[in-house]
């Protein structure tokens, strides 16, 4: 198989991460999709990383189903439960990291790629607000649990790891550690593990 990605995507490293855990053989090829040579439209008429090529160059793409397909090559570790409510808790964990992904993406295209006198102070503002009303709802409903599933880690606390490792990335004055104790807790555990360490992103 073979990941279309860059190293700072933190869809990308969603995936990245899960490949490790895995332990799945791929081959990694960085993508900018701003470059006027890119070839992401070729896999993914949407444009976007990460695009996973597999074996019969059939192409998938968006994180989320990526993950759950990958999750299928091998009961080794599984990391979403196959059926039932914790399925869906699983889903909903990742679907509250994935929006403070969207918003901070946003702010960050909003203030890179548009020029500043078109840029949109209160647009920025309410997507800043979207990020810390997740994370105080992130941070309420990990309480004192080991993970975010309770003892068992899972896709959740994956894609929880990449969100904040994300916002440290782009908003490293964001100091979230300080009002999120618990994600904090969990962040320090998560990485200790392999699979993050590797995937670290840098600019």
């Amino acid at each position: 198989m073979k990941l279309l990605a860059s190293l700072t995507s933190p869809y990308a490293r969603k995936v990245r991460v899960v490949m490790a855990e895995k332990k799945l053989d791929y081959e990694l090829i960085l993508e900018d999709v701003w470059a006027d040579d890119s070839d992401i439209m070729k896999y993914n008429p949407l444009g976007k990383i990460p695009c996973l090529i597999m074996d019969d160059q059939g192409s998938l793409f968006d994180s989320r189903v990526i993950v759950e397909y990958l999750d299928t090559l091998s009961p080794v570790g599984r990391l979403i439960p196959q059926a039932g409510r914790d399925r869906a808790a699983v889903k909903c964990w990742e679907a509250i990291a994935d929006g403070v992904l969207d918003a901070a993406v946003a702010i960050v295209i909003e203030e890179n790629r548009r020029p500043q006198e078109l840029r949109h102070q209160p647009w920025i503002d309410r997507q800043h607000g979207k990020i810390a009303a997740a994370l105080q709802s992130m941070n309420s409903s990990l309480g004192e649990q080991a993970f975010c599933m309770g003892t068992t880690f899972s896709l959740a606390d994956i894609a929880v790891g990449c969100a904040l490792g994300y916002l440290d990335l782009r908003f490293p004055t964001m100091a979230w550690r300080t009002q999120y104790g618990n994600l904090q807790r969990l962040d320090e555990k998560l990485q200790t593990r392999p699979s993050f360490a590797s995937t670290l992103p840098a600019l």
